[in-house]
């Protein structure tokens, strides 16, 4: 499944109150965590992150202390005692075998020692795969045997989404759009390298004007530097979102097209008017397909700030874009 499917595969699972432990397997880099903290974010839940693989076993059994001559395990500060939320073992299969056996009673029975989980609490786990060369222990059978099973993998259209919402750097997302390969990929000779995760630390580098080779390495870098010298030279996206683009054509180079497109996503996002001018200035100079992409990352942006009604109800009204849309059902169709 891709990042999305998870999310929403996750989110059924509290909304129906499935307390069934979960394992979310995918690649280093891919938003694992990001997707399950988001989650308890929305659902108002605690959230507590333990990374197994940076813990002993005493770490989370406890240590024993003797009180009336009895040895009692006393827990740890970190586990939960009260409330809901989701308790979150990331890492799980770098920790060692002896790591994993304490953590398997904790996933089997919900408790460890004397502590107990309690009964408003999620328990979730997540890994790396051995393929994606990252340092993991073979899972014993009996503690995967107690999971779910949610195999995720890294999927251009889901980040974004994402990368939309979280305002990140136009030129990474157009970059991107046209280099979708290149959202994730290892590089086994460098150690930086592109992920989901390094994109969004390389979107903070690039936006304070420095480079983005130490996020996402030299190979990528070197061609996202070459896009960037080709974004200087796309069309007047301002004036386009302020309805002076009459004697503007559109690009003919397929890099341009998907950095105008993405450009005019971000320019226009924020206001019903700019966008208007933005989609009508596409539907008469562009082919369908740039305008279907461009109004399918639109329409996300607008329906995350409550901006959609009113956006659907100004192009109703403009007889050039209804024209357009008229040829072109399956887009029209989009909009409702």
């Amino acid at each position: 499944m891709n990042p999305q499917d998870l999310q929403t595969y996750l989110d059924r699972l509290i909304t129906n109150q499935l307390k069934i432990s979960t394992m979310i397997w995918g690649a280093p880099g891919i938003g694992k965590s990001s997707i399950v903290r988001q989650l308890a974010t929305a659902h108002q839940l605690e959230f507590i992150d333990i990374r197994l693989s940076q813990l002993a076993p005493t770490d989370l059994r406890g240590l024993p202390v003797a009180t009336d001559g009895v040895s009692k395990w006393l827990p740890p500060e970190f586990l939960p005692t009260q409330g809901q939320g989701i308790l979150f073992l990331d890492e799980i299969n770098m920790a060692p075998p002896a790591m994993q056996g304490v953590a398997q009673q904790l996933i089997l029975d919900r408790r460890v020692g004397t502590y107990v989980v309690p009964a408003g609490w999620y328990v979730w786990a997540a890994g790396n795969r051995k393929e994606d060369r990252a340092g993991v222990f073979d899972m014993p059978a009996p503690l995967a045997n107690r999971f779910l099973h949610l195999q995720v993998e890294p999927d251009f259209e889901s980040f974004k989404a994402y990368a939309l919402q979280q305002g990140v750097h136009e030129q990474i997302i157009a970059f991107l759009s046209f280099r979708p390969s290149l959202l994730h990929k290892i590089d086994p000779h460098q150690p930086a390298w592109c992920s989901p995760r390094s994109w969004m630390m390389a979107s903070s580098l690039h936006a304070h004007g420095l480079d983005v080779a130490p996020a996402i390495g030299m190979t990528a870098s070197a061609e996202f530097q070459a896009f960037i010298d080709m974004y200087r030279m796309l069309p007047d996206l301002q004036a386009i979102c302020e309805g002076k683009g009459d004697r503007i054509p559109f690009p003919v180079e397929p890099s341009a097209r998907y950095a105008t497109a993405i450009g005019l996503t971000v320019h226009a996002a924020t206001d019903v008017d700019r966008a208007c001018h933005a989609f009508r200035w596409l539907s008469r100079v562009a082919p369908a397909e740039w305008v279907q992409l461009f109004i399918s990352d639109l329409l996300g942006l607008m329906r995350s700030c409550g901006q959609l009604g009113l956006f659907t109800a100004l192009i109703e009204k403009d007889p050039s874009i209804q024209k357009f849309l008229q040829d072109y059902r399956q887009l029209a169709a989009s909009l409702n």
